[in-house]
């Protein structure tokens, strides 16, 4: 994944396009300072996290210039999300999210709220950057006693 991004942000400096080579330096910038961090590689998984982190930061970033009514700038925030959204496996559909939760209940056992983070976790590792942890959390809990 990391050799994609820089091969793409390569293209991107070839080619002249601002917006994206920016986005690519600053998402490959913050790949290296979480392999810095964990002290290794990044795995598949940590990469995927990371870019999950950085859409997210574009994302509230764009809810709050367009609060602040600067829709420029939320506009800009918002094409930086969309670009970074091409590196994420696809988001799971509303349906299938909810057998995925069923089928980790019945595999857990989990039957009140309490083992919730049982559930939770193994979603997660799972479907790492396919699924909005927020979401996993409020079908979780509305599944459980």
């Amino acid at each position: 994944m990391i050799e994609k991004i820089q091969q793409e942000m390569k293209a991107a400096m070839k080619a002249g396009e601002k917006l994206k080579l920016g986005v690519l330096r600053m998402t490959l910038s913050e790949l290296k300072n979480a392999a810095i961090s964990k002290g290794d590689e990044l795995d598949e998984g940590e990469v995927l996290a990371t870019i999950q982190k950085a859409l997210k930061k574009r994302e509230e970033a764009a809810a709050a210039f367009r609060d602040g009514g600067r829709e420029e700038q939320a506009a800009t925030e918002e094409a930086e999300a969309e670009l970074l959204r091409a590196y994420l496996p696809d988001k799971l559909s509303p349906e299938e999210l909810e057998k995925v939760v069923d089928e980790v209940i019945a595999e857990t056992g989990a039957t009140s709220k309490r083992e919730m983070g049982q559930v939770m976790k193994e979603i997660m590792a799972r479907y790492r950057g396919r699924v909005d942890g927020k979401e996993v959390q409020s079908l979780v809990a509305s599944k459980l006693d």
